[in-house]
């Protein structure tokens, strides 16, 4: 990963779920969490989503705004926002432009064979568009206790 805590967050716009247009610097003033994950309605990618939204209220109630990143289309984002009804805003990076921007378009591998596609991580994004913390190894079914404690909020 190219970007670390310290760093400028870069900005991006691109099209939600629901077809709206999504900008990280119209989120200034906000606490971001920016989480990037490898396909909609997968087992970590929805045990992630999941339990984001179980804590979704706790999370709000501190000012938290929750940008979920795949190269999924919005038809896609929107299916999977209605399945397991996602509260949060999903953003659709078909053209790569975003994983690309954060590093995290890579090779991987699932059952030995190698393949390119997103590395789950998720980026704290404070109030004036720094990164706060890199979480690289992102605990799927616990992830918002991950936030809660490196935020200490």
């Amino acid at each position: 990963m190219t970007l670390n805590a310290g760093d400028k967050a870069p900005d991006f716009k691109a099209k939600d779920q629901n077809g709206n247009e999504v900008s990280l610097s119209a989120l200034k003033g906000k606490k971001v969490v920016l989480y990037f994950y490898p396909k909609d309605d997968t087992p970590g990618c929805t045990a992630e989503a999941c339990n984001l939204r179980d804590n979704f209220a706790a999370l709000k109630a501190k000012g938290v705004v929750i940008l979920g990143v795949s190269t999924d289309s919005e038809k896609s984002h929107k299916k999977f926002e209605d399945k397991y009804s996602l509260p949060f805003t999903l953003v659709s990076d078909g053209d790569k432009a975003i994983v690309n921007e954060y590093g995290l378009w890579g090779e991987k591998k699932f059952m030995g064979k190698a393949y390119m596609g997103t590395m789950r991580a998720t980026f704290l994004i404070n109030e004036e568009g720094i990164i706060d913390h890199v979480i690289s190894k992102v605990d799927t079914k616990n992830h918002t206790e991950q936030i809660l404690e490196l935020w200490g909020i």
